[in-house]
């Protein structure tokens, strides 16, 4: 990943912009998790409903453990023992967590990428970023820049160039407290 596209994201991402990048199986639009204007701006962009909720990524764990209430080991250990990778968990959030990230759950999706830009990304602002596919609530996500500056050309700030992983579907989401597979 070249060092100015993570500078101009780094800068979006600062200036409270939303960007688009490529992860696992498609591009993602992300933001500040902790800019709730950003995040309504994000809403808006995908037409999505806050209640959904949103996920967040990042480059490890540790960058996502201020959004989490604290996990048992044994919890931990499932957890870890499928990041990085392209497996979301639906996890406790602590209380203060914005519902625009938690929806109308108690809990928040989280997920340590395994996607190289996604990762470096992450590292680079030093933090999670939410990341919800780059796409209009119900349809197909884009699967390159070009798609993403097709459909959001006028309200995305930043798009990072790069290929998107080699999986066929967005990440699988799992309730880590029931173990019930929300998508697979």
């Amino acid at each position: 990943m070249n060092n100015w596209h993570l500078k101009q994201a780094i800068y979006h991402l600062t200036e409270g912009d939303v960007i688009a990048y490529p992860t696992e199986a498609v591009y993602g639009l992300g933001c500040d998790p902790f800019n709730e204007k950003a995040i309504t701006r994000l809403l808006l962009l995908k037409q999505r409903s806050w209640k959904k909720g949103l996920i967040l990524i990042a480059a490890h764990y540790d960058q996502l453990c201020p959004f989490l209430k604290p996990l048992s080991s044994q919890l931990e250990q499932k957890i870890l023992s499928t990041w990085p990778g392209a497996v979301t968990w639906l996890l406790p959030a602590q209380t203060h967590i914005s519902p625009y990230l938690r929806g109308t759950s108690n809990q928040i999706a989280v997920r340590v990428t395994a996607h190289p830009h996604a990762k470096a990304l992450c590292q680079s602002w030093k933090g999670a970023l939410v990341s919800t596919s780059a796409n209009m609530s119900g349809r197909l996500a884009a699967k390159t820049a070009f798609d993403v500056r097709r459909t959001f050309s006028k309200h995305i700030k930043y798009i990072m160039p790069g290929q998107v992983g080699d999986r066929s579907r967005p990440s699988e989401i799992r309730d880590a407290l029931t173990n019930r597979v929300l998508r697979h």
